[in-house]
């Protein structure tokens, strides 16, 4: 059992279609959508988000991901009706890199407090703006000294450092216990690691630090070693 999602939009379309987006990258996670009036208007409706939550009830916890202001508000106030308000939480993240970010570490078995850092991940900044000091490691290698790990690994993938590439070491990286950058940026934020814009033949530079920096490291590598799963 994972993480549910539920998907609070002023529109049913936008709704129903970032859902569709999350199941391509996260087919075992739940996500249910809350999306316009109970007439089919644009706005928002208690009762689409109370059935939504009742739906993913019995779960391992639920996140819940609002486009605008008063989503936010309509999803507040479900909160005060849940059976078990602590185990859902409201991510304070952009609708849809939040929702791909929460799925994906939802897939790999995040609970739901890390979920919801995935969520959230995608809009802040690197928490290392600077290059990442320079080790000695050979490519698809890995190195430990005290509690930092290194890693270089070469994308193999055709189309490289792309929208699922980075939602999957995102979403990975967040549920675990470590401070990860990937050329200098957060490797916990979606949108940080497609800044690179890192194509075929890039080397990416992987640096952790943390209970789990090794597995961290290892996990990037692994990824990109198999090419994402692509061709």
């Amino acid at each position: 059992m994972t993480v549910s999602i539920v998907v609070v939009s002023h529109s049913e379309k936008i709704a129903d279609g970032a859902a569709e987006l999350a199941a391509q990258m996260a087919p075992d996670v739940l996500v249910l959508t809350a999306g316009g009036t109970a007439d089919g208007r644009i706005g928002t409706s208690l009762e689409k988000v109370l059935a939504a939550l009742d739906h993913a009830a019995g779960g391992d916890g639920t996140v819940i991901l609002t486009d605008l202001g008063s989503a936010v508000m309509t999803a507040e106030s479900a909160l005060e009706f849940a059976d078990d308000p602590a185990g859902v939480l409201l991510a304070d993240a952009p609708l849809v890199e939040g929702l791909v970010a929460a799925s994906v570490a939802a897939q790999g078995g995040a609970d739901v407090q890390a979920v919801k850092r995935a969520a959230e991940a995608v809009r802040g900044p690197s928490r290392n703006s600077g290059p990442p000091p320079q080790r000695e490691v050979s490519e698809g290698s890995v190195t430990g000294q005290g509690p930092d790990f290194t890693g270089d690994f070469e994308l193999i993938n055709q189309a490289g450092m792309h929208a699922r590439p980075a939602a999957k070491i995102a979403g990975g990286l967040s549920a675990l216990d470590a401070e990860v950058t990937v050329n200098g940026v957060d490797g916990a934020s979606m949108t940080a690691l497609m800044t690179l814009a890192a194509g075929k033949g890039s080397v990416l530079h992987v640096e952790a630090r943390g209970v789990d920096a090794e597995r961290a490291v290892n996990y990037v590598g692994g990824l990109v070693q198999a090419g994402f799963g692509e061709p």
